[in-house]
């Protein structure tokens, strides 16, 4: 009998799902909306009864799986397989996630990581990473994220490694931080980062730019006006992107040092600009890193998208295996 893993990716809006076969083919792929009303209590029960229709519409069995996976947000208990809070969840108590499942299955395997975690294993097994034993993602969207994984394992530290957005950036003429410091790489890095960034700027410039014009005018300007702008050789665009971009390539070059990894993943929306992003990050990592990780220590776009998270989260099976 085939055995198979399964994928959770709870998101704030969605719950991403999937099949896998031990070697990392996907056999089904959906998801489900997130009800994070009534404190969250609906999350969990949607997740077990869509694995049941999941299971009913292809005769499978539970016994035909190794294991679950899940990534989530929020603060997480691996040892006891809770989740201990999760604001964008509407969990503000601590979740018995893996007893859920036990307590409708049976004995059966579930394991817990953050959600950005996930994504560095499934970027690490079946994406960019290219099963490199040494590898950090860093995932640029709202915020900046981050998983490390060293001799093929996640470090956890003492519970909240990995925190590559929370870095110190910029601790003079920084942002203030959702996390209360200034200056963090998220507020710089970042897709909202960029965008704040350039507000300010635009507030002290000279430079005749369409850009500079349509903040000044108030418009609404996204990252990938930005870089679509500095693409198109608009010099106040090309200011912030190097600007903002300097600070990503420092602190890279910083994890490299100490890590000497050789993949270094980059994801999430910011990454959409692609290679262009990667040259400006480069021009910044390059000249200030030891000559001997310019050699071994190589940055690429992330490959998996939002498939990241369920393949990462599969392979928490599969590591336990």
């Amino acid at each position: 009998m085939e055995k198979y893993v399964m994928g959770i990716d709870v998101g704030g809006t969605s719950v991403k799902l999937a099949a896998l076969t031990t070697s990392g083919n996907i056999l089904s792929q959906w998801s489900i909306p997130t009800r994070s009303e009534d404190n969250g209590s609906q999350i969990v029960p949607d997740i077990i009864a869509s694995m049941d229709q999941f299971l009913a519409e292809r005769d499978l069995a539970i016994d035909n799986f190794l294991g679950v996976g899940i990534g989530t947000p929020g603060a997480i208990n691996r040892d006891a397989g809770t989740v201990t809070g999760a604001y964008n969840l509407n969990w503000k108590q601590e979740q018995f996630i893996r007893q859920a499942f036990i307590d409708h299955y049976g004995d059966l395997p579930v394991y817990i990581e953050n959600d950005a975690n996930v994504a560095a294993l499934g970027e690490q097994w079946l994406g960019a990473g290219d099963k490199a034993p040494n590898m950090v993602l860093v995932t640029l969207g709202t915020g900046v994220g981050g998983g490390v994984i060293v001799n093929d394992q996640l470090v956890i530290g003492a519970g909240a490694a990995g925190e590559i957005g929370h870095m110190l950036a910029n601790p003079d003429d920084g942002f203030q931080c959702t996390c209360g410091n200034q200056g963090c790489l998220e507020t710089v890095a970042s897709a909202s980062g960029i965008v704040w960034t350039a507000e300010k700027r635009a507030k002290e410039t000279t430079i005749d730019s369409e850009l500079v014009t349509n903040i000044q005018s108030g418009k609404e300007v996204t990252t990938k006006d930005i870089f679509d702008a500095a693409q198109n050789e608009d010099i106040f665009a090309e200011e912030i992107i190097d600007e903002t971009m300097s600070y990503l390539g420092h602190a890279l070059g910083q994890i490299a040092s100490v890590l000497n990894p050789e993949a270094i993943v980059i994801g999430g929306g910011v990454a959409n600009a692609g290679e262009y992003l990667i040259s400006k990050v480069k021009s910044h990592f390059l000249p200030h890193v030891y000559p001997s990780i310019r050699e071994t220590t190589d940055i690429r776009l992330a490959s998996l998208g939002n498939t990241a998270g369920v393949i990462g989260s599969a392979s928490l099976v599969l590591k336990q295996q």
